[in-house]
């Protein structure tokens, strides 16, 4: 059995204005199944003042590949919401995934989205999802106009451009992390920008899948500094706690670099294991915030495992 979780963000730090006096624990939890695999999540919204986000379960991503997805949200939960309306989607549009490279439809999934969310377009989509949309008129809120769209087959994945008022929009300045797991037959094909995780249980031993993205890790600061930032209190620029994410635009406007060379990229990355369904109990992917300054990862799992077992009997 293959199984996913998200539990969502936790924090036992209060500062004003950013977290609640005392935790929203009311979660949402859902499951499902076919002839290959069974998954469960759960998220609960804890001590930040709005639920900023958001996850992907498509165990029939097609006929032979499931996938999941956790986006954890920073700034604002719109970055996290487009990720997972649009991310999978990019996957199966890549040109590579006809070919079965699993591993590179992920990868220029993640970065495709960063590009999505610029322009015109991108600004549309990000409002609606941000709930900037009158509900009554249907109009985002402050502006009234017709978005005029060129015809979608200029490009391959159908991402129309338009014209508008925001057409030069370089992108939100909010962002989130990604960790997506997809399955096809043998294979657990894992990718990751950010601070989420994912581990894979066997036989009970905890194993890490992924690893996460601070901007102490030698590799990421060395990029950091290349690209003109710095590093401050542990944080990118003295701002963000991550050196990896998608959107944050504000990190990523040097025009003579590459977007894997940029202060913040998205460029996940990507790990490859061989996995034989029956013998592989548990997959957890999940965006713990502190959580893992609570409870080891050992721990949680046992947890989880535990909980398996009671609904299985």
């Amino acid at each position: 059995m293959l199984s996913c979780l998200s539990y969502l963000p936790f924090s036992l730090v209060v500062e004003m204005g950013v977290y609640l006096s005392t935790p929203k624990t009311e979660k949402f939890s859902d499951d499902g199944e076919n002839h290959r695999l069974r998954f469960g999540l759960s998220s609960m919204q804890g001590w930040r003042t709005t639920m900023e986000d958001a996850h992907a379960a498509y165990p029939d991503l097609d006929s032979t590949t499931s996938f999941f997805g956790v986006y954890d949200g920073h700034g604002g939960k719109v970055v996290a919401k487009f990720c997972a309306k649009f991310l999978h989607q990019q996957v199966l549009k890549c040109e590579a995934y006809a070919t079965g490279d699993i591993g590179n439809s992920v990868q220029k999934a993640f970065l495709r989205m960063d590009e999505m969310m610029c322009g015109q377009r991108g600004w549309r989509e990000l409002a609606v999802l941000g709930d900037k949309i009158n509900k009554f008129t249907g109009v985002i809120e402050g502006l009234i106009w017709s978005p005029r769209g060129a015809d979608a087959n200029d490009r391959v994945d159908g991402w129309s451009f338009e014209e508008g008022p925001h057409s030069d929009f370089s992108g939100p300045t909010s962002g989130c992390t990604a960790c997506v797991a997809v399955v096809r037959n043998n294979q657990l094909v894992v990718a990751n920008a950010g601070d989420s995780r994912c581990v894979i249980s066997r036989k009970g031993q905890a194993y890490d899948l992924s690893r996460d993205h601070k901007p102490d890790l030698e590799s990421e600061k060395e990029r950091i500094i290349k690209a003109g930032g710095f590093i401050h209190a542990g944080r990118v620029n003295g701002s963000l706690n991550l050196s990896r994410a998608i959107g944050d635009m504000e990190f990523k406007q040097n025009k003579f670099l590459t977007v894997d060379k940029q202060i913040v990229t998205a460029t996940p990355e990507v790990n490859f294991v061989s996995i034989f369904i029956k013998n592989l109990p548990f997959s957890f992917l999940g965006k713990m915030f502190s959580f893992f300054g609570v409870l080891s990862v050992e721990l949680t799992l046992l947890m989880i495992l535990n909980g398996i077992s009671r609904i299985l009997e």
